[in-house]
């Protein structure tokens, strides 16, 4: 049986955790703030260069002319996953969430036939793939999300290496798996393909904010013509921006990152306050507990000491 004084020890040390629980609480809470606005202001912009970038490819036939980032290689044997995680833990499940979608497509791919290569953004993501899918790790970023404030040239650095590798004729497709950012208690595991251009996905993803357009809708099966001129030719617009359509989507990509991790870490950190004080309310009850039994014990030596003589 523990003595009174390791149950001492025990309720200092557990109120210094929820101190420290406590503590990372807020300063999670606040830098959430912050990324939350950052996040939120990106996603309208993101999702209309989508839609803008569909709205010109509505309009042009792809054809062997085409730009490689729309119509593809013509082929879907290599796959590169660009895996967006956290370079700091304690933020509960975020990582993991990330992580088991990257392994259940990763299984996929494999059982296809298909060959993956891997893109860690975030020192949680490559120290855990790197246990089991070293091999297939090309290239790795750390020290982004953690920032206090993402810059989009972080975004355009990742973006020049992934087009730098497909014109190397290093992938076919390339898809972007990371934390979408819907609420401060829900951030959705996400898979974004972002080369070949997916016109129907970045539709899809429009409408969610009412950014599409209504003559990109279909009624009967078939898409209708975009009614709109171009200047200059469609081809020169969608060759200028499908690489900044990547970059933008990176950018946002980032920044849902950054603020699901704080969410996330708001929310473990909240979990664990509430656990430490009632571990405390525990601990301080077995104490009270053996300390009335020790006084108990020590007052009946004494009454038969006392009879004794």
């Amino acid at each position: 049986m523990p003595s009174l004084r390791d149950y001492r020890d025990r309720i200092k040390s557990v109120k210094s955790t929820k101190k420290i629980t406590a503590a990372m609480k807020m300063v999670a809470a606040s830098k959430l703030r912050r990324a939350e606005e950052q996040a939120e202001k990106s996603h309208p912009y993101a999702l209309s260069m989508a839609s803008a970038l569909a709205r010109v490819t509505h309009n042009i036939v792809i054809d062997q002319d085409s730009s490689p980032l729309l119509k593809g290689t013509g082929s879907d044997d290599v796959h590169l996953l660009v895996v967006v995680t956290s370079d700091r833990g304690l933020c509960g499940g975020f990582n993991a969430n990330i992580l088991k979608e990257t392994r259940r497509r990763v299984l996929a791919l494999k059982e296809a036939g298909k060959e993956v290569k891997i893109v860690c953004i975030g020192r949680k993501g490559y120290d855990s793939l790197r246990t089991d899918m070293k091999p297939l790790i090309i290239k790795h970023f750390f020290d982004i999300t953690s920032q206090k404030r993402i810059q989009y040239s972080e975004a355009q650095a990742i973006r020049d290496y992934i087009v730098s590798e497909f014109d190397a004729g290093s992938f076919d497709v390339c898809t972007l798996v990371y934390s979408n950012f819907v609420s401060i208690m829900v951030q959705e595991p996400t898979a974004q393909q972002l080369i070949p251009f997916e016109m129907d996905d970045a539709i899809a993803q429009a409408d969610t904010l009412n950014a599409v357009d209504e003559n990109l809708q279909t009624t009967d099966g078939e898409p209708h013509a975009a009614p709109y001129e171009f200047e200059p030719d469609e081809e020169s617009i969608v060759n200028t921006l499908l690489p900044r359509n990547i970059g933008v989507q990176l950018f946002r990509a980032l920044l849902d990152s950054a603020a699901g991790e704080q969410a996330a870490r708001m929310t473990a950190m909240d979990n664990a306050t509430r656990n430490a004080g009632d571990v405390i309310k525990q601990v301080t009850l077995e104490y009270n507990r053996a300390r009335q039994a020790y006084i108990t014990k020590e007052l009946i030596e004494i009454i038969s000491g006392a009879e004794a003589l």
